[in-house]
C-alpha cells in the first residue's frame, strides 16, 4: 500500500463523513495499492476503511503477485458480492465511487438493505488531483517525450500529407519513445477542420496556406502528457496570424496569473476575457483546461464554473482556442504544475506561430 496517498484519501473520507468505501477504477486502485489489474467485465474492488486494514475483491484470472493487503479471491462460478456484504458495516454509510456497475452495486445494496450509500468519488479524486513528486517526475518525462515529437512532427509534415500519414507519424515515434499508448487520439487538423476541436484525423490533404493544428499526448509509464500548437503552411493570412497571437498570449495570460489560492474559474476568465475583447468571444467554445494525469482527463477542470482554488501539485492544461467555422482554427495548449509560488510550464515549444511544410 501507498500509505500516503491512503492516508490523504481517508483524511478525505472523514472530512465527508465516512468512514467506508468502495473504490474500483483500476486506476485509482493501482495508485493507491500498486495492484494493476483491469477487470473489464468481471468484479474487481478495494473496500477502505477509515481504521482497519483494507481488503480487496479480486478474480483468479487476475495476476496479482502479492496484494499489498488482505485478498478476498473468487472465480467466476462465486458470488463476490456477497463476499463484499459480510465485510462491509451494514450500519454504517458506504461511500462508492464513480466507476462501480450497477450490476454490482445494486445486489450490494439488496443484500445490505438500510444502509445508506453515497457517491464518494472526490474522496479519491481529490488526492489524485494533486500529485506527489513521483507523480510530478514521471508526467515532467511524458512531456519532454511529447515535446520531443512535435518537434519531429513539426518537420516531417508537407504539402500533400494527409491527416492520417502525419497523425500516424506521431504515434509511432511515440512507440520508439517507449511509450505505452498515445493518451488520446492524436488529432491533426489541416485548414478548416481545425474549427472542429476534436476534429479525427482523416485523409485530407495539406495544401499550402492552410492551418495545421496538432493536438497530441503519450502515456509512459502509466502517466500522459498533452499539449497543442498550430502551425501554417506557407505565409499566414494576415487575420489568421493575428488570431494565432491573440490566443497565444491568451494562453500566456492565463498561466501568469496561477499560483495557490487562485480560482479556477478566475484563470479560465484571464483567457477568455482577452479572446472576447478582440471579438472571438463566441469562437472559444471550451473550458480553459482540464486536469491530467493517469488519464487525459481526470475529475477537475479550469472552467467559469469551477470556484476551488488552485493547490500546489495540481497539474491541468491551459488551451485557449479560437475557431472559425469553415475556415480554420488555432489552439495553444500547455501543461502546468502549480508550485508554491506560481506554476511551472511542463511544454517548452515555442508557441508563437510559424511555417512548416516548406
Amino acid at each position: 500500500m501507498n500509505e500516503q496517498r491512503v492516508a490523504r484519501v481517508r483524511a478525505e473520507m472523514q472530512a465527508h463523513g465516512l468512514t467506508q468505501m468502495i473504490i474500483s477504477d483500476s486506476k485509482s486502485v493501482w495508485y493507491l495499492t500498486g495492484a494493476s489489474v483491469e477487470p473489464y467485465e468481471r468484479l474487481m474492488a478495494l473496500y477502505l476503511p477509515v481504521q482497519g486494514e483494507p481488503v480487496i475483491f479480486l478474480n483468479k484470472l487476475f495476476f496479482v503477485p502479492q496484494a499489498p493487503c488482505r485478498e478476498v479471491w473468487h472465480t467466476d462460478s462465486d458470488k463476490p458480492v456477497e463476499q463484499i456484504a459480510e465485510v462491509v458495516d451494514k450500519t454504517k454509510t458506504l461511500g462508492i465511487d464513480k466507476e462501480w456497475p450497477a450490476k454490482f452495486l445494486i445486489p450490494l445494496m439488496e443484500l445490505c438493505p438500510g444502509m445508506p450509500v453515497v457517491l464518494a468519488s472526490d474522496c479519491v479524486d481529490a488526492c489524485r488531483a494533486v500529485k506527489d513528486a513521483e507523480e510530478q517526475m514521471l508526467m515532467k518525462e511524458a512531456s519532454r517525450i511529447n515535446d520531443e515529437t512535435i518537434l519531429k512532427a513539426r518537420d516531417y509534415v508537407k504539402p500533400g500529407m494527409t491527416e492520417k500519414q502525419v497523425a500516424e507519424y506521431i504515434d509511432n515515434e511515440y512507440k520508439k519513445a517507449g511509450c505505452e499508448s498515445v493518451a488520446f487520439t492524436t488529432i491533426v487538423s489541416f485548414g478548416a477542420n481545425a474549427a472542429d476541436p476534436h476534429h479525427e484525423p482523416d485523409d485530407t490533404v495539406l495544401e499550402k496556406g492552410e492551418c495545421v493544428l496538432i493536438d497530441m499526448g503519450c502515456c509512459k509509464n502509466r502517466y500522459c502528457s498533452d499539449m497543442t500548437r498550430t502551425f501554417f503552411c506557407g505565409e499566414p493570412k494576415p487575420e489568421y496570424a493575428a488570431i494565432h497571437d491573440l490566443v497565444r498570449q491568451a494562453n500566456e495570460a492565463a498561466e501568469a496569473m496561477i499560483h495557490p489560492g487562485v480560482r479556477l474559474c478566475d484563470i479560465d476568465a484571464a483567457a477568455r476575457d482577452l479572446i472576447t475583447k478582440a471579438g472571438y468571444g463566441e469562437y472559444f467554445n471550451h473550458r480553459l483546461g482540464h486536469f491530467i494525469g493517469q488519464t487525459d482527463h481526470e475529475k477537475g477542470d479550469v472552467s467559469a464554473a469551477n470556484t476551488d482554488t488552485v493547490k500546489p501539485g495540481m497539474i491541468f492544461s491551459i488551451e485557449p482556442g479560437v475557431y472559425l467555422p469553415g475556415k480554420f482554427g488555432v489552439r495553444v495548449e500547455d501543461l502546468v504544475i502549480v508550485t508554491e509560488t506560481g506554476c511551472e510550464v511542463l511544454n517548452h515549444v515555442d508557441k508563437h506561430w510559424s511555417v512548416v511544410g516548406v
